[in-house]
């Protein structure tokens, strides 16, 4: 199969490398992988998939992607960050509220806090965590944008993703979850009892 995928890669490839090594406000040594949409043939959008699998793999530092895959792999790193926000923010909230309100009333609000926490990590953790994808962000920086090579291309609207090191975020992310579950078990030990 990854031989039948190199061939395929190999015959009029869409993608192309780029190393820059311009002083004119370019940046030095930059990886950047470009996956053009080029329709030559039926399994087109087949070939976009792999192209950007392989960068993902290879770990560039850029993937400039064209438009219709490049909006799918968007909304599919938008979902995922909207999971981690959700799993820190819904865990802290179950984490502090104890000790913002009396406790009387405080474990309607934490506990399914901790719920959604717990779940949203959960699915974070099956779903994205050991795609290639959740290493790289949406770059949304005009003067980080105006420093890659996006002139050689044919879309005026591409998505342009940038590896980003989030070890420190997933384990922040998994702390605030378990502590988050340690709290509800603890809280349902006592009023189970």
């Amino acid at each position: 199969m990854a031989a039948w995928g190199r061939r395929r890669l190999g015959q009029g490839s869409g993608g192309a490398r780029e190393r820059k090594s311009t002083m004119n406000g370019e940046l030095v040594g930059t990886d950047c992988y470009i996956v053009h949409e080029i329709y030559n043939g039926e399994n087109a959008q087949d070939q976009f998939e792999y192209e950007l699998e392989q960068a993902l793999e290879a770990q560039y530092k850029y993937i400039v992607i064209e438009p219709t895959l490049g909006d799918e792999t968007a909304r599919w790193i938008t979902v995922g960050n909207y999971l981690h926000k959700t799993t820190m923010l819904a865990g802290t909230a179950c984490l502090f509220t104890p000790l913002a309100l009396p406790l009387d009333y405080s474990h309607y609000i934490s506990l399914p806090a901790g719920v959604l926490s717990l779940a949203c990590c959960t699915l974070y953790g099956i779903s994205w965590q050991f795609d290639p994808c959740c290493k790289y962000q949406v770059e949304y920086n005009t003067y980080e944008l105006s420093r890659l090579p996006l002139h050689t291309l044919t879309s005026s609207t591409p998505v342009v993703l940038v590896r980003k090191d989030h070890l420190h975020r997933k384990k922040l992310h998994n702390m605030i979850a378990l502590a988050a579950l340690v709290y509800c078990v603890k809280v349902y030990e006592l009023y189970a009892i």
